[in-house]
């Protein structure tokens, strides 16, 4: 009845894209397939298009990269959870982190797996979700660059995930002088600055991101092409990835606004449409095989031009089609565009089917398997390097 399909050939012209301009600021990219919930044909065209690191946040997830590249490098994003421990030492090469506790128990079993494991240590910056205060760095950094088979590789802060905060060049100055501070006064190399995730983009286009800001964990922009602070498509990007089908199981002319008593709060309410329709309007309706259970609806957009969502229940979306069906018939499907929370919702659910279109026979460019971008701890330092060294 539903069903999602990944375009390989748009997919590749936004991976090659948004790599280009990463190497442009000689930064790194780690590709965030957290939405793609461990879908293996997918991840397996991401390796064959070169990417060689990928972040995830769920330990499940990681654990199907396990017949990926013997080269893959594999993040943690979400806050490791001391439950999880052993795995997520077993599964990921780096964490992202803002529990000195927590890192000291990364630190216990990375000794008894006989593992490195890298650690990014996060800084609160206004989204009001994970990271440290910056009144707490310096005493989290004085312990945990002694703690054995720990590899501090830097310090990171999210934004636009939470609270919508809109990162600015300021905030990222912040973090530029918070690891210079860190760096001088422990004399200890921080080579990342790991802040550049898809709501960071416009800084990155318009070329006020700090050079300093070297790691991009890229997820939404990749994968649909958006600014997820904005929600608008990113210059040079497609937003044609990824395109939802759902099967029509009415079509029918009716009144587009009820005549009966209407209750203030539907079940599952939908942001009401800039024109809405007056009283005793009427048009054609067509009912689709897609729902709240399924995803959430209000993240979808109807690719035909001309159709909006008049509303959702949880198996049933209605799609006002206009004063003609132009064609559509019952059993027929109707083509949406989702946004993130859409997109990530259907790839969780078991009943959506997913399928791949294949590249077609010209390529961009001919990389084969070449790396877009290399793994992000590959040519780092040890950390034990002197600052001063860092720059010989």
């Amino acid at each position: 009845m539903n069903r999602v399909t990944i375009d390989l050939d748009a997919l590749d012209h936004n991976l090659e894209t948004v790599s280009r301009w990463v190497r442009g600021h000689e930064g790194s990219l780690t590709v965030v397939t957290k939405a793609l919930c461990g879908h293996q044909e997918t991840l397996k065209a991401l390796f064959d298009l070169g990417v060689r690191s990928v972040a995830d946040s769920r330990l499940s997830n990681l654990e199907r990269l396990g017949a990926g590249p013997a080269d893959l490098e594999t993040w943690y994003l979400r806050p490791p959870h001391r439950s999880g421990i052993r795995e997520v030492v077993a599964r990921a090469d780096i964490s992202l982190n803002s529990e000195l506790e927590v890192i000291r128990e990364l630190g216990e079993e990375a000794v008894r797996q006989k593992r490195m494991h890298g650690v990014v240590i996060m800084v609160e910056l206004g989204d009001l979700r994970e990271g440290l205060l910056p009144g707490t760095l310096v005493r989290v950094y004085e312990e945990i660059f002694e703690l054995p088979r720990i590899r501090v590789l830097g310090i990171g802060a999210n934004l636009g995930c939470l609270s919508g905060a809109v990162p600015t060049v300021d905030e990222m100055m912040q973090l530029v002088l918070y690891r210079e501070l860190l760096e001088l006064k422990f004399q200890r190399a921080l080579p990342l600055i790991s802040a550049g995730t898809s709501a960071v983009m416009p800084l990155l286009l318009n070329g006020t991101l700090p050079r300093a800001v070297n790691h991009f964990r890229i997820g939404e922009s990749i994968l649909l092409g958006t600014d997820p602070v904005s929600g608008q498509r990113l210059p040079g990007l497609r937003d044609d990835v990824v395109t939802v089908e759902a099967e029509v199981v009415e079509l029918k002319e009716k009144r587009l606004v009820s005549g009966a008593e209407t209750a203030d709060v539907a079940p599952f309410s939908i942001a009401e449409a800039d024109d809405e329709p007056a009283p005793g309007q009427r048009g054609y309706r067509a009912l689709v095989t897609i729902g709240q259970v399924d995803t959430d609806v209000g993240s979808l957009t109807p690719v035909h031009p001309r159709y909006s969502i008049a509303g959702a229940s949880s198996d049933i979306t209605v799609v006002n089609v206009g004063d003609a069906p132009e064609g559509i018939q019952i059993g027929d499907t109707l083509a949406f565009r989702p946004g993130y929370g859409a997109f990530v919702r259907l790839m969780n659910n078991p009943d959506t089917e997913k399928r791949v279109r294949p590249l077609s026979g010209v390529r961009e460019t001919d990389r084969g398997t070449a790396l877009l971008v290399p793994p992000v701890a590959a040519d780092l330092k040890p950390n034990l390097v002197r600052v001063e060294d860092r720059a010989s």
